[in-house]
C-alpha cells in the first residue's frame, strides 16, 4: 500500500466524467449549441491566432474591459476563469470554511455537489416538489449560522425553473443575516433573459456566475465570468491561478461580444428551433416541457435509456437521460436552430417508435 498522503475529501470523492468518443455524433445531449458558431465568424477569429499570439501568455484585460462595458458593469466588477466550472471552485475555495453549508436546489448542476465533497464542505440539497415545482421557502429555512454559501441557478438545470425578484431578494436577505455568500448561476442566460446581475453590483454579499460554452457556442474553449462587487472579485484574484483563461477563450469572446448582431443572431435562432420543436412535439400527440436554457425534456413512448440507445446506436444521435426519479420518464435535448431540431426530430420518432 502505497504511504503517501492523499486529500481524504479527495479519496472520498465519487466522480463520473462525461462520456469521451461525443466527435463525430449529433450532440443533443450536454446543451451546447448543435451547430456551433457560423463558420466565417470562426475563420476570422482563427486568422488572428498567429504562431506570436500562440506564444505570448493570456492577457485578460483585454477581454475584460469590453466584456464589463457590455454588461454594463466596472472593470472591477468582472473576472475570467477557465470555464464557470473554476468559478464555482475558486467561490467555494474562498468563501466556505470547512465543514460549513453550501445549500442548493436538488437536482441541480452537479459540479456544486462535486466540489463540496472535494473541499470538505457539507452540501445541503432542498429537493424540488414532485410535480417539478421549487419550494423557495425550503431553501430559506435550510439558511442558518452554518451556511457559508447559497446557490441559485437561474434557470435551474436542469430541471428549467427559475426564480422571480422577490424570491431572489429573500434569499439574499437571510444569507445576508448569517454571514453567506449567494451565488446566482446564470449558465443560461440569452436562452432566458431575466439577470440578476444588478443584484450582484448592488449587494456584498452577491456574485453571478456566466458561461461561453452555451448561447456563445464555445465549450471546448473554456471561459466563464465571475461578476460581482469589487471586494470578492478581489479575493477571488488572490487565489485564482495566474493564467488561467487562455488566449484563444478570450479572443474568441471579445470578437464575439462585439461583432454586430452575432448576439441576437444566436438568439434568435434557438428560439426559433425551439419552437419548432415544440410544435412537431405537440403535432406528434408528446408531452414536452420547455427548459428555460437552450434545452427541452420530452416523455417518451419507450423508456428514456431505450430510445437514448437506439438513437446513439441507429442514428449517431446523442441525448441526455437521467436516474433521478423526478426526470427519469424523460429525456433532454439540447435544443438549436430549426434546421437542428428538424434533423433530430425526424431521428427521433424512428427510435421512439
Amino acid at each position: 500500500m502505497a504511504g503517501y498522503y492523499v486529500n481524504p475529501h479527495v479519496k472520498g470523492c465519487t466522480r463520473v466524467f462525461p462520456g469521451q468518443g461525443r466527435y463525430g455524433y449529433y450532440r443533443y445531449d450536454m446543451n451546447e449549441n448543435p451547430e456551433g458558431l457560423p463558420g466565417w465568424f470562426v475563420e476570422k477569429v482563427l486568422a488572428e491566432i498567429t504562431p506570436g499570439f500562440l506564444a505570448t501568455y493570456p492577457e485578460p484585460d483585454v477581454f475584460l474591459h469590453k466584456y464589463a462595458a457590455f454588461i454594463g458593469a466596472g472593470y472591477g466588477n468582472v473576472l475570467a476563469t477557465n470555464g464557470s466550472d473554476m468559478a464555482i471552485r475558486y467561490m467555494l475555495e474562498v468563501f466556505c470554511q470547512e465543514g460549513k453549508k453550501v445549500v442548493t436546489a436538488s437536482p441541480t448542476f452537479e459540479m456544486y455537489a462535486v466540489n463540496c465533497s472535494i473541499l470538505g464542505l457539507v452540501h445541503v440539497p432542498v429537493s424540488y416538489e414532485e410535480d417539478l415545482s421549487f419550494d423557495v421557502g425550503k431553501l430559506l429555512d435550510a439558511i442558518d449560522q452554518d451556511t457559508d454559501v447559497v446557490v441559485l441557478l437561474n434557470p435551474n438545470n436542469p430541471v428549467g425553473t427559475a426564480y422571480t425578484d422577490e424570491e431572489a431578494d429573500a434569499v439574499i436577505k437571510k444569507a445576508e443575516e448569517n454571514g453567506a455568500i449567494v451565488i446566482i448561476d446564470e449558465a443560461y442566460h440569452y436562452f432566458y433573459d431575466r439577470t440578476f446581475i444588478k443584484k450582484a453590483l448592488k449587494y456584498s454579499n452577491v456574485a453571478v456566475l456566466r458561461t461561453f460554452s452555451k448561447l456563445f457556442s464555445l465549450a471546448a474553449c473554456r471561459l466563464g465570468v465571475i461578476i460581482s462587487s469589487e471586494d470578492i472579485i478581489g479575493y477571488i484574484k488572490k487565489s485564482k491561478l495566474t493564467f488561467d483563461a487562455n488566449a484563444v477563450a478570450l479572443k474568441f469572446a471579445e470578437r464575439a461580444i462585439e461583432e454586430p448582431g452575432l448576439v441576437e443572431w444566436l438568439v434568435s435562432n434557438e428560439k426559433q428551433g425551439k419552437k419548432y420543436i415544440m410544435s412537431r412535439l405537440r403535432e406528434e400527440g408528446y408531452e414536452a416541457m420547455d427548459g428555460l436554457g437552450n434545452y427541452i425534456f420530452i416523455k417518451t413512448h419507450k423508456t428514456p435509456q431505450e430510445v437514448a440507445e437506439r438513437l446513439k446506436e441507429e442514428e449517431k444521435v446523442l441525448v441526455k437521460t437521467f436516474s433521478s426519479p423526478l426526470l427519469a420518464g424523460y429525456i433532454r435535448v439540447s435544443t438549436g436552430p430549426e434546421k437542428a431540431m428538424g434533423f433530430f426530430m425526424d431521428k427521433f420518432l424512428k427510435a421512439d417508435c
